[in-house]
């Protein structure tokens, strides 16, 4: 009974390294993958882009903005249509996504500079936020931010 339980237990451990590397490899798939969908959401919000940011954004988000509001996705699609929120350049200093849940999930932080668009004297300002990003890959609609929290950070 012991060498049968030895030879199983040698047998898992030589298996775990390969089981390691294939989870991985998911996990460094997603990263690519999200990394990718947040410079591509950025670039949706300075262009107004709405089909995209409607794809991007699961239908609970919770967008949590650096003054403590918050927005659904509805309220916060719609908060740029009104001008509400304007973006006229974002730039990321930093983006680290880590996968989790077999590269199903993922959570993101990372550090922005969004400069507001030019004021009709020509004046922009820019604000420095460091934020969090938890996205899900739904089977059917793929990756989607479900919740948002931002701070901002002195310049």
């Amino acid at each position: 009974m012991m060498k049968k339980l030895s030879l199983l237990l040698v047998a898992l451990l030589l298996a775990l390294p390969a089981l390691t590397i294939a989870q991985t490899k998911k996990d460094q798939a997603a990263v690519k993958e999200v990394e990718a969908l947040e410079r591509q959401r950025f670039e949706a919000q300075v262009k107004k882009d709405y089909p995209t940011l409607e794809k991007l954004f699961g239908a609970d988000l919770v967008y949590t903005h650096g003054d403590g509001h918050q927005d659904t996705k509805t309220s916060y699609i719609q908060s740029i249509r009104d001008g509400k929120s304007q973006y006229g350049k974002i730039d990321v200093e930093a983006l680290n996504v880590r996968a989790y849940n077999d590269g199903t999930t993922a959570v993101v932080n990372g550090t922005i500079n969004i400069t507001s668009p030019p004021k009709p004297d020509g004046q922009t300002s820019v604000s420095r936020i460091k934020y969090v990003v938890v996205q899900i890959k739904e089977p059917k609609k793929g990756w989607q931010v479900v919740t948002w929290q931002a701070q901002k950070q002195a310049m």
